[in-house]
Formats: C-alpha cells, sequence, structure tokens
C-alpha cells in the first residue's frame, strides 16, 4: 500500500494527528509521504524516517492557492499513490482540485471550513464543500458532532466516525508534585490551558472566568501554555501574578500533570486532543459544550454551555477546592482514554477504511 497524506497546517493537533497516522502506517509495512510546508510536522516526521515532500503551501486560501493545486498535482503525480488522505480545509481545497477524484481520495476536515468563517465566506465555504464532496471517495470525521454538521449542510460523501486519539502509554498519571517541581510553579491549586492564543481557542473567555475563579480559591494560578497572535493584547488587560504566561512548549507532559484540572474554553472544534490528552495524564477536564467536547470528555470533568463563563467559572472552582472531586474524574478520564482514544485504536480504523477504499477502487 502507498498512501500520501496532505496537511497544512504544519503545527498543534491536525500535525500531531498527521503524524501519528504516518507513523503507525509506516509500521504497517506501507509505503507513506507526508506532503507538507516546513515546520514542526516536516521535522519531526523526517526524524521518524517517514518520507517528506516539500509543499510551500500557505494556511489561508487566496491568489496562490491555485498554484499551489498545480504544485500539489505534480508531487502526486510523482509519488503515485494507492491512496491519497488530505488533511484539514486548506489541504482539503488544493487535494481536491488538483486530483478531482483520479485516485481514491480520502478527506478529514479536522473541523468544517465554514464553522470558522463569517458573513458571505461562511456560505461560500459552505457551499465549497458541498461541490468539492464529490471528490472525495470517504470522509473521516473525528466527531459525532462533526459529521452532523456536515450532513446538515448537505455534504453527502460516504463517511466514517474516527474519534482522535492519543498515546496512552506516553501520557499516563505521574506525580503532581513533582511535576510542579520540574517547572518551577507552586505547588498550589492549579488549572492548566494548552493551546494557541487565537480566537478560536478561547482563552480570552478563560480569562475573562478567572477572577470569580479567585474569588472561591484565591491561592489558585492558572498556567497558559502556548503563544499565539492574540498574547499580547490578552495579557496587556487581564496580566496580574496569579496567571503564568508560559509560552509555547513542546512538551506538554508535564504541564498535564501538574495541573488539578485542565481547562478547554474553545470556541469551535472537530474533536480537540486537549481533553483526550488531560484525561490520559489523569486529569480532570472542564470545557465548553463544543464540537467533539461532550463525546470526549464523559464524566471526567464538567462541559457546560459554549461561551458561558460564569458556568466555566463555577466548574473551575469546584474541581481547584475539591481535590477529591478533581482526582475522581481524572481516573474516570484515564479509563476513558485507554478504552476509547487508544492512538494504536485510532490508526486500525484509519487503515481499515484505506485498505476498503483502494480495494474498491483496483
Amino acid at each position: 500500500m502507498k498512501v500520501v497524506h496532505v496537511s497544512q497546517p504544519v503545527t498543534a493537533g491536525v500535525a500531531a494527528v498527521v503524524r501519528q497516522l504516518a507513523v503507525a502506517q509506516r509500521d504497517r509495512g506501507w509505503s507513506v509521504s507526508v506532503v507538507c510546508p516546513p515546520g514542526w510536522l516536516p521535522d519531526r516526521l523526517r526524524e521518524d524516517g517517514v518520507d517528506v515532500r516539500d509543499w510551500p503551501a500557505l494556511r489561508s486560501p487566496g491568489p496562490r492557492t491555485a498554484g499551489e493545486a498545480v504544485r500539489l498535482r505534480r508531487i502526486l503525480d510523482e509519488v503515485d499513490p494507492d491512496a491519497v488522505h488530505l488533511h484539514s480545509s486548506k489541504a482539503g481545497l488544493a487535494g481536491r482540485l488538483a486530483l478531482r477524484g483520479r485516485r481514491p481520495t480520502v478527506f478529514q476536515p479536522h473541523l468544517w471550513s465554514f464553522q470558522t468563517a463569517r458573513g458571505p465566506l461562511r456560505l461560500a465555504t459552505a457551499l465549497w464543500e458541498r461541490l468539492a464532496a464529490r471528490w472525495a471517495h470517504q470522509l473521516v470525521c473525528v466527531s459525532d458532532d462533526e459529521l452532523a454538521v456536515g450532513r446538515a449542510n448537505g455534504i453527502g460523501t460516504p463517511a466514517e466516525v474516527v474519534c482522535n486519539g492519543v498515546d496512552t502509554t506516553a501520557l499516563r498519571p505521574r506525580s503532581r508534585v513533582a511535576a510542579r517541581r520540574r517547572l518551577g510553579l507552586p505547588d498550589v491549586p492549579t488549572a492548566v490551558c494548552v493551546g494557541r492564543l487565537a480566537h478560536l481557542k478561547g482563552q480570552d473567555q478563560l480569562l475573562a472566568a478567572w477572577p470569580s475563579v479567585l474569588a472561591a480559591v484565591p491561592d489558585a494560578r492558572l498556567v497558559l501554555v502556548g503563544d499565539g497572535p492574540l498574547r499580547d493584547r490578552w495579557r496587556a488587560s487581564a496580566d496580574h501574578g496569579s496567571v503564568c504566561w508560559w509560552g509555547h512548549d513542546a512538551a506538554v507532559a508535564d504541564f498535564y500533570t501538574a495541573a488539578d484540572v485542565v481547562v478547554v474554553p474553545s470556541r469551535a472544534e472537530g474533536m480537540a486532543l486537549v481533553p483526550l490528552e488531560a484525561m490520559a495524564s489523569g486529569r480532570a477536564v472542564v470545557a465548553f459544550d463544543v464540537g467533539g467536547v461532550r463525546q470526549s470528555v464523559g464524566d471526567a470533568g464538567a462541559v457546560v454551555p459554549a461561551g458561558d463563563v460564569p458556568a466555566l467559572a463555577e466548574a473551575i472552582a469546584a474541581r481547584l477546592a475539591d481535590p477529591l472531586l478533581a482526582a475522581d474524574e481524572g481516573l474516570t478520564g484515564r479509563r476513558r482514554a485507554e478504552v476509547l482514544f487508544d492512538v494504536g485504536r485510532v490508526a486500525d480504523q484509519v487503515a481499515t477504511l484505506v485498505d476498503k477504499l483502494v480495494g474498491g477502487n483496483r
């Protein structure tokens, strides 16, 4: 089996999923290539011994998209794969324009493009997804919510839900005190939020909730792990001693371990990796009820109505004030991660879909 994964972006959750799948398929004996721009993803894949083809595509569509699609088609013609797996909206756009159904094509949106667009652009992107559905043979959605949104917008591609997965061997419960010591964090009730500091990830909503958390738990501390375009603006408006602006850090395991609760304040998701990573680490999760969150978290924390800042604050404070509650939810999360979201199970599901797709097109 010869498979090509095409990805833009090359950082954060989508890149982590692409890497997981590429390495797992390589380990199955498949010939695997990943086509993507420079960045974290190709650097890690080369370390893993996976073939990488450079595709200098921008994150957003624009005047260069047509040229990017032409270059992508040339790369795919050169590699000549049995199947192409397109990840996220930009690769989905350029890849489907380049292929137009001429090769077995899997599209995995990782959050529909129209869910983050506004005004006329939202209508245009939804129309594109309906039209481009004919150029994908298999749709992979990371949550039931994502599939339901696609169907509600007229996308009829044959589809399967394959939830995201995490390495439950690498991420597992460890000593909270030891992790805080390694990171230089005080041993106080601690909430951790991991993610890019951008509007979609919603850390401004968490910062709005934080004064209410402090009113209930005065010695609480919030650690924001990540960087992004809104860091300076948010820090200027909400910087005080109880908030640690850690910045980007690729080694996130210690931050999950150091937490009493992990907070996911996103405005939209397909199925976020952060709750799964937190659960694998045995930590309680508090999150807004956006795509895939309720399906992933279950009873391993609190899922509150999207955008309800007072409810978010109350749920965080309850777990920081009651370590036994947080610990019990952390144990529940660990069991859920092992049974439902282990990366090996996810890789097997995707491999089975690709096998069937290629077999049906031979």
